[in-house]
C-alpha cells in the first residue's frame, strides 16, 4: 500500500485528471488515452511535495446532515431577504460581527466562512488576526444584512454551524 501511495499519491485527483482530460478531448483514443494517463500520474507527482496536510472526516453522516441544514437554511435566508429588500419600507440594520472561533484548523474555518457566505444576508469578511498563532483567539468578521441581536445571531452561528464541524472535522 505504501508503494501505491508512492506511485499515486492522490488517486482520486488522478483519475479526476484523467476524466476531465478525456472530456477536454472528447475522444477515447489512445492518444488521448496515454497522454492522459501521463498527466493524472505526471500532475499529482509535481504537486504533492507543495500540499497541505488537511484532516480527515471523522463522521460523514454528520457532513451529510449539515449539508442538508445548510441547503434548507440557505431557502429559508433567501426568503427572508427578499422579505426584507421587497417588502415593506423596513430600515436595515447592517453591522459587522466578530464571531470567536473554537475550530482550530483552517479547512474547517474555510468551511464556516463559505457556510456563513453561502447563507443569504450574511457574508464572511475575514478571519482576524490573520496569522494568529495556535494559542491566539481568532474570530471570523460576518457581515450582516440585517442585525437584529447579535448574541443570538453569535450563538446560532456557533450551535448551528460550528458545532458540526468541529464533529466532522
Amino acid at each position: 500500500m505504501k508503494s501505491l501511495k508512492k506511485w499515486w499519491p492522490t488517486p482520486i485527483r488522478s483519475l479526476f485528471l484523467f476524466l476531465v482530460w478525456l472530456l477536454l478531448n472528447n475522444s477515447v483514443e489512445f492518444f488521448h488515452l496515454f497522454f492522459g494517463v501521463v498527466l493524472a500520474w505526471l500532475i499529482p507527482q509535481l504537486i504533492h511535495k507543495f500540499r497541505l496536510v488537511q484532516p480527515g472526516m471523522k463522521s460523514p453522516g454528520t457532513a451529510i446532515r449539515y449539508g442538508l441544514m445548510v441547503l434548507w437554511d440557505i431557502v429559508v435566508a433567501n426568503m427572508q431577504v427578499v422579505r426584507l429588500v421587497v417588502g415593506p419600507n423596513k430600515r436595515l440594520r447592517p453591522a459587522f460581527i466578530k464571531v470567536p472561533l473554537d475550530l482550530t484548523d483552517n479547512l474547517s474555518i474555510t468551511f464556516l466562512a463559505s457556510t456563513v457566505s453561502l447563507t443569504p444576508g450574511t457574508v464572511s469578511a475575514e478571519v482576524l488576526p490573520l496569522n494568529a498563532g495556535i494559542d491566539e483567539p481568532r474570530y471570523l468578521l460576518v457581515h450582516v444584512l440585517d442585525l437584529a441581536d447579535e448574541a443570538e445571531l453569535i450563538q446560532q452561528i456557533k450551535e448551528r454551524y460550528e458545532a458540526p464541524l468541529k464533529e466532522i472535522f
